[in-house]
């Protein structure tokens, strides 16, 4: 049965005439294989040219024809040190990968700058509202970002309510004691925020919560049932041996239990393994010799046989899916507030010095089964 059209899509139709591009599928198999491909943007404008057999390709085209389905993109409230990752760079970035044919997972950060396992650092706009009055803008944000998508037909499949919230939501580092009263009331906010504007579109993203490391994902979400944050759809995972205590076969394990224990999907949401551990920039390297695995060399090689056998033991304990942090990222001439070029070009997919497509594309095309 053909899903009716929502209100924004309808005023599309109105406005131009043209109904949106259809979502894509959902992958054969239930099996999510994908990418956060946020940077392409900012490197193509850097002057980057990436290229597979000595000759330039999208490198969203290329994902797709490799075997992924599914592109994440981050975005910031009021990153005023970047003009990447706003809400136009995010529609570009979106039209990109249904161009091309993949579902979306849109990433909302919270936060003006990078929010990760270390540091949730409250949007300034923000920073003097009581916590009832946070969750309002959380929520009032969260919905008028989607509207705005989905009234250009580029409504993502999945969201997170948040990036690698570990810390308190908006509440500064990972040293301060969760406050869950208001961290669920946060979470609940942006999670009704979602429900509510897939009520209105023609596709209803899921909700997918995301904490770095395994070691910390069933205690986290332990703690957040009890606080009452239940609605939910995915539950997200970073995994970077570097900094995890858990092995590739305790991750297995972990997903295995979250599973169990919470009753959602789970998907490795960020991943990323070295290919070389050389660099052609002044940069230095944020993936160097102490994130190797001793079966996987920094070789080309190397890095598809992690994604592979890491891919295989999500299968075999129930996961559904691994994206991979962040493949195009390449060196360019370009400054950043870090310096010049990329801090992780030695873990992209492309090689160092012609931007050349490596073997790592290949393990979205593989065959992945329970064993």
């Amino acid at each position: 049965m053909q899903r009716r059209l929502g209100l924004a899509a309808l005023l599309v139709v109105a406005a131009t005439g043209v109904a949106p591009a259809a979502a894509p599928r959902a992958p054969e198999g239930g099996l999510y294989l994908g990418a956060d491909l946020s940077y392409v943007n900012e490197m193509e404008d850097c002057g980057a040219v990436y290229r597979k057999g000595g000759k330039p390709v999208d490198p969203f085209e290329l994902m797709r024809a490799s075997g992924g389905n599914l592109v994440r993109v981050r975005i910031w409230n009021d990153a005023r040190w970047t003009r990447y990752s706003d809400l136009a760079d995010v529609a570009r970035t979106i039209r990109r990968a249904r161009a091309a044919g993949m579902q979306v997972l849109l990433d909302f950060h919270y936060s003006d700058d990078w929010a990760d396992g270390d540091k949730q650092i409250v949007p300034a706009a923000w920073a003097k509202l009581a916590p009832q009055q946070q969750a309002e803008a959380l929520y009032d944000y969260t919905r008028e970002v989607l509207a705005q998508l989905d009234a250009q037909g580029l409504m993502p499949e999945m969201v997170q309510v948040g990036n690698e919230t570990n810390p308190e939501l908006m509440g500064g580092t990972k040293a301060a004691t969760i406050n869950w009263e208001r961290n669920a009331l946060l979470f609940n906010a942006g999670i009704r925020a979602v429900r509510d504007a897939g009520k209105a579109s023609a596709i209803s993203p899921r909700v997918m919560l995301h904490i770095a490391q395994p070691e910390h994902v069933v205690p986290w979400f332990d703690a957040a049932r009890a606080a009452g944050v239940t609605d939910y759809d995915f539950i997200g995972i970073s995994y970077y041996r570097k900094w995890s205590t858990r092995t590739v076969a305790q991750l297995g394990e972990t997903i295995a239990e979250a599973r169990r224990r919470f009753g959602a999907e789970v998907i490795v949401v960020e991943t990323a393994y070295p290919f070389t551990n050389e660099g052609v920039d002044e940069m230095p390297n944020l993936l160097g010799p102490d994130t190797l695995i001793d079966q996987y060399p920094a070789t080309p090689a190397g890095q598809l046989a992690y994604l592979v056998d890491l891919t295989q033991r999500v299968v075999d304990h129930g996961g559904v899916g691994v994206v991979y942090w962040e493949p195009a990222w390449v060196s360019t001439g370009c400054k950043t507030r870090w310096g010049t070029g990329s801090s992780w070009e030695n873990a992209a997919w492309f090689d160092l010095k012609d931007h050349e497509a490596l073997p790592a594309f290949e393990f979205l095309g593989r065959q992945y089964r329970p064993r």
